[in-house]
């Protein structure tokens, strides 16, 4: 197995002010967005953006959720060992608001897909926007593609792009994996 470094920290902390600012453009002050990572990794994406916006940009009053799919994707009764569930925590109201889906990887579009079909739960939004770090562009199998991307990846079906967080990997950094 190798693997070969997409981005560092430093690329990573650029890309994320880049993707604020693009947000910053077209949600202006975020009164009618709200902001949903996708669990599970999508959650510290959204999480990371978040501080940046607040911190950095001083954006005041965001709306963030976490999102999710486990039983809404449909390849959730195809796997042999017991799913765990993660956590939603959705503490606003998506009716008539702009929806922006935060998720590290955009592979086949399939959590995408799941995604719409469990923000239902929560009401109906006015519109859903997608962002995520990392776009295998090459690899959908539904016609889903990102309004805000970090790096486009042209990797082949058997190499896998992994996202480590300092949160939740001790490190902020994105590799391709060969196996």
């Amino acid at each position: 197995m190798s693997q070969k470094v997409l981005l560092n920290a430093k690329a990573i902390n650029i890309i994320l002010h880049r993707l604020a600012c693009q947000l910053i453009e077209n949600h202006n002050d975020f009164t009618n967005t709200v902001l949903i990572g996708i669990q599970p990794r999508g959650k510290y994406l959204a999480n990371r953006l978040v501080s940046l916006l607040e911190n950095d940009y001083k954006i005041k009053n965001l709306k963030l959720g976490h999102l999710d799919i486990t039983f809404y994707r449909d390849d959730f009764r195809r796997s042999e060992k017991p799913l765990e569930a993660n956590s939603t925590e959705m503490d606003c109201i998506v009716d008539n608001k702009k929806v922006v889906f935060i998720d590290d990887v955009l592979y086949t579009g399939r959590s995408i897909r799941a995604a719409l079909t469990a923000i239902q739960s929560f009401g109906r939004p006015k519109e859903i926007e997608l962002l995520t770090l990392i776009d295998r562009r090459f690899s959908r199998h539904l016609p889903i593609q990102p309004d805000y991307r970090g790096r486009q990846v042209d990797a082949i079906n058997e190499e896998k792009v992994k996202v480590n967080w300092t949160e939740n990997d001790g490190e902020d950094s994105v590799y391709l994996i060969n196996n």
